[in-house]
């Protein structure tokens, strides 16, 4: 169900997470997140997430009214002109759309494990302070049949504004598993079976070709300046590395994802 309101400016109490897109660790305290862009918004629609509202220009409420008016929740439009948008939001919309939604229920690990088939395949990210990072991360997990994402506890939240642009949705169908000790978790999960992969450029690291990764496993992905804790790291049971010439030190974690993920879906016959 869908309701339209025009507007002149921000000042409604319900526009206020809009006004305060910029402190998007706020609205995760909340359990709220914006979607920006249209193939964004279309993809949230598509989905079972809860759609609080939607914020877009007069032309963009013509494209999506059918996919706003079909949600069975009631949805609040708000409409004005895209300069006016971008004057109240603060920064360039690149399309003039905007929704706002709730962050699903956190998915517990023993409940995802149960529900997906064997042989696993997880992601945990340690340390990752990039939100435009983490997105195109989570965009390769989507994109590689990973069943679930482990965020540590120094790790930046898929939820953040950035980061669900940036893995282009992705995250409305990634299952997120949030750990308050990932070295911990990933201890537990070497007692259950899998092995633990750390995505480690060094020396004495594994060629990513040498490491049978038909098993149960969890990828393991560094921060960006500093690679993998050393906790976390002692923590996994392999370290791996994708061979490079000696010039090049490391590839960024998204495309390191990228590299491991279609190494484990090449050896599992998935491509």
């Amino acid at each position: 169900m869908l309701t339209v309101q025009r507007i002149e400016s921000l000042d409604l109490p319900e526009l206020e997470p809009y006004r305060t897109m910029r402190r998007t660790v706020e609205h995760e305290r909340r359990g709220i997140f914006v979607a920006e862009g249209d193939k964004i918004v279309r993809r949230l629609l598509a989905t079972k997430l809860k759609v609080l509202s939607a914020l877009v220009t007069p032309e963009w409420l013509e494209e999506l009214r059918t996919a706003l008016a079909s949600r069975p929740e009631q949805i609040h439009g708000y409409v004005a002109q895209k300069k006016l948008l971008e004057t109240m939001v603060g920064f360039h919309l690149y399309h003039g759309v905007l929704a706002l939604a709730q962050i699903p229920e956190p998915t517990s690990l023993e409940d995802l494990l149960h529900r997906s088939p064997r042989p696993h395949l997880l992601v945990a990210a340690d340390g990752l302070s990039s939100s435009e990072n983490l997105g195109v991360v989570v965009r390769n997990c989507a994109a590689f049949r990973v069943q679930g994402l482990l965020i540590g506890e120094t790790c930046s939240s898929p939820w953040l504004r950035r980061a669900v642009r940036n893995s282009m949705g992705g995250v409305f169908h990634v299952p997120i598993v949030k750990t308050e000790n990932l070295a911990r978790q990933l201890r537990q999960l070497t007692v259950r079976g899998f092995v633990t992969i750390a995505a480690h450029p060094h020396a004495n690291a594994k060629p990513l070709s040498q490491s049978d990764l038909t098993r149960d496993c969890c990828i393991v992905l560094g921060s960006e300046g500093y690679g993998i804790s050393r906790d976390v790291l002692q923590a996994c049971t392999e370290q791996v590395a994708v061979p490079m010439p000696a010039h090049v030190d490391s590839l960024n974690v998204s495309s390191a994802a990228a590299v491991f993920l279609y190494e484990v879906n090449r050896q599992r016959g998935q491509v």
